[in-house]
């Protein structure tokens, strides 16, 4: 890794726009690289803190996953295992189907969803925030309806398609949560708390609100509306995931730091064990996370629709695939997620190497296209 390559890049993005990012790098639990800048604050008079919390979105999906695997490892749960085993409502689910007449029907789904399934994004589902058993179930609880509620009531929406079949990034892991909760009879953040945070010592992590305002050390939060870095405005410090009250999004609802979020992605980098000699995961069960798990229609899926060429998925994260295909230095294996404000994970067990990047901007396709394969060039750059 060049730190001085890495440290210009960053900067680079402040004088292109970019309120403010801190940026991580860990190496057999050790720190080798940590850069931040720019403002905590509209304003722009609070210098980034390295304990600055940012809404992570869909790097919560990558703690959902391990909570998974977890459960796997101890035999408590199969990715085979059929989701209705766990969750009745998901039992009988109906798929949308196209007749050659062009008319659509519903059909029962041609093979029970499972566990598999929904890790990998190939459950059917979609991420419509508003369909019809959700709004109704939070109308007939006065807006605060439980994860399992929600969950259960996800279940009235016809899938897409017929399980396994296509690639579509949806509320899967939401769904995957409440399986968490029921086959460890846990809340949700209960089991999170007792399995990842203490044994982490992640002491700033938590389940955030739909709206966050007072919440203290939290960056201001900013959308971008053209995906041009130098048109960023200021947004609410909302998450809407975050569909109650009481509901907990195993797939977008979680409120981290750099350095407490790197926590959990250098143990996972280091097989499983933490800094501190404890272990949340076996080393064989981290490598289940860096195989490659779609093929055919969906593999292309995740291609075209998410933007990920030289990628596949696996359990919950992109899996690097096909490095010369994308010119990159980076090596076949390594993985990670990212999130709706623009956060990133990555990690690379091979060589015990794990990335943390945060910045708080929605909507930013920037950060996808350019910012996050730029990170990853450089954690590996001479």
């Amino acid at each position: 890794m060049n730190e001085v390559k890495l440290t210009q890049y960053l900067d680079s993005l402040l004088e292109a726009g970019l309120p403010s990012f801190d940026c991580m790098v860990m190496k057999d639990h050790r720190v080798v690289f940590r850069h931040m800048g720019g403002y905590a604050d509209a304003e722009r008079t609070q210098p980034i803190r390295a304990d600055q919390k940012y809404l992570m979105f869909s790097m919560t999906k990558i703690q959902t996953m391990t909570a998974v695997m977890q459960l796997v490892e101890q035999g408590k749960l199969s990715l085979d295992d059929e989701v209705g085993r766990y969750l009745p409502a998901y039992r009988d689910i109906l798929v949308r189907e196209r007749g050659a007449d062009g008319a659509e029907r519903l059909v029962p789904a041609k093979t029970p969803l499972t566990m598999m399934h929904l890790v990998t994004m190939q459950s059917g589902l979609d991420y419509d925030l508003h369909r019809a058993g959700v709004d109704a179930v939070l109308d007939a609880q006065g807006g605060d309806a439980t994860t399992r509620e929600l969950v259960d009531a996800m279940a009235r929406t016809p899938l897409a398609f017929h399980p396994g079949t296509h690639y579509q990034y949806s509320l899967s892991h939401d769904v995957a949560a409440a399986v968490v909760e029921v086959v460890s009879g846990k809340k949700y953040s209960d089991y999170l708390t007792d399995n990842l945070w203490k044994p982490l010592h992640m002491t700033s992590t938590c389940f955030c609100k739909g709206m966050n305002e007072g919440v203290e050390g939290l960056a201001q939060q900013y959308v971008c509306d053209n995906g041009d870095l130098a048109q960023i405005r200021p947004m609410e410090p909302s998450c809407d995931y975050q569909l109650s009250p009481s509901y907990e999004s195993g797939g977008a609802g979680l409120m981290s730091c750099t350095e407490d979020y790197m926590k959990l992605a250098d143990a996972i980098a280091c097989g499983g064990e933490t800094a501190y000699g404890n272990r949340i995961l076996k080393p064989e069960t981290v490598a289940e996370f860096a195989v490659n798990r779609i093929g055919g229609d969906s593999l292309s899926e995740l291609v075209n629709n998410m933007g990920r060429r030289g990628y596949g998925y696996g359990i919950g994260m992109q899996v690097l695939i096909d490095p010369e295909l994308i010119g990159t230095r980076a090596p076949a294996g390594i993985f990670g997620w990212d999130g709706a404000a623009g956060s990133l994970a990555i990690m690379d067990p091979k060589n015990r190497l794990s990335l943390v990047f945060t910045m708080h901007v929605r909507n930013c396709g920037y950060a996808y296209g350019v910012i996050h394969p730029s990170l990853r060039d450089l954690m590996y750059e001479d």
